[in-house]
């Protein structure tokens, strides 16, 4: 597997709510922005799937809120995958704030479609694709 960095955010203020906190539907944007540099780390990034016509949408999405943040934290996003078989990719997102603690811990699936909006089987119409995916696969 090769390695790649965590991608970080920094909380803005317009992500907060009136008591302070961010609001919880920011964490779903930060998973999109972490899912974006994670593929853009693996050369796969979004400018260069939609090139050859594929789309990735979301299928499912959850998070576990740990502990809330506030303005101006630089959260930490780790992305894995957890599963992936040609067809539909798991991935999971760890995010901590500065002081290495666990604020939320989140899953998200989509699946890859082609230019007619029809399911792509990956490892059979896109082996490079599955191969850069599947060896970063969480063991």
């Amino acid at each position: 597997m090769d390695s790649f960095s965590d991608y970080i955010h920094t909380v803005q203020y317009y992500e907060t709510d009136k008591m302070g906190i961010t609001h919880h539907s920011n964490y779903i944007r930060w998973m999109e922005e972490a899912r974006i540099d994670f593929l853009r780390q693996t050369g796969w990034d979004y400018a260069r799937l939609e090139s050859l016509g594929i789309v990735s949408p979301v299928t499912a999405v959850e998070c576990k809120y740990k502990i809330s943040t506030t303005f101006a934290d630089q959260i930490s996003i780790h992305v894995s995958v957890e599963e992936f078989n040609g067809v539909r990719l798991k991935l999971s997102y760890c995010m901590k704030n500065s002081g290495g603690k666990i604020v939320c811990q989140a899953g998200s699936e989509h699946c890859f479609l082609d230019a007619t909006g029809r399911v792509m089987f990956v490892k059979k119409e896109m082996p490079e694709l599955y191969k850069a995916l599947v060896s970063y696969l969480r063991r």
